[in-house]
């Protein structure tokens, strides 16, 4: 299956400054953490690292190509509960009525709008640490059957 890349959109996560000290100084780098999705239930995940941020962003969204997974959606919303640890980060997904729109917060949020799950409600548990929580919302979405 060829992906077209120009379907996706891409959603920024967080960027992260990371410094290492040195005889000299400080030196920074910088870490992206990026989401793409179809709206159409394929999503994925990277990260990257770089000296400048545009590189760090560039070498997420390659890396995130390569994470695809796909999203079985029923109508607007997921067909059953579903609960997913990853690390400490906990995800809770509860499917949700027409109209209720997307109740999410942190970084499961750009994960379920690229998504193309329109209504649902998701409760971040445990830690909220954006690596982890998005990882085990992607997780949890690939795990939801039929």
């Amino acid at each position: 299956m060829a992906i077209n890349k120009d379907d996706f959109q891409e959603a920024i996560v967080k960027i992260g400054r990371v410094t290492k000290v040195v005889k000299g100084g400080r030196r920074f780098r910088f870490t992206a953490l990026v989401v793409v999705g179809d709206k159409k239930g394929t999503i994925g995940f990277g990260t990257g690292k770089a000296k400048e941020v545009p590189d760090a962003i560039k070498k997420a969204l390659d890396d995130a190509f390569k994470s695809l997974v796909s999203v079985s959606i029923k109508g607007t919303t997921i067909a059953h509960d579903i609960e997913h640890k990853y690390n400490a980060s906990k995800i809770l997904l509860k499917p949700a009525s027409e109209g209720t729109g997307l109740i999410a917060g942190g970084a499961a949020r750009p994960v379920l709008e690229l998504s193309g799950i329109k209504d649902i409600i998701a409760k971040s548990l445990g830690s909220n640490n954006p690596n982890n929580l998005v990882q085990a919302t992607v997780e949890a979405l690939a795990r939801i059957k039929g």
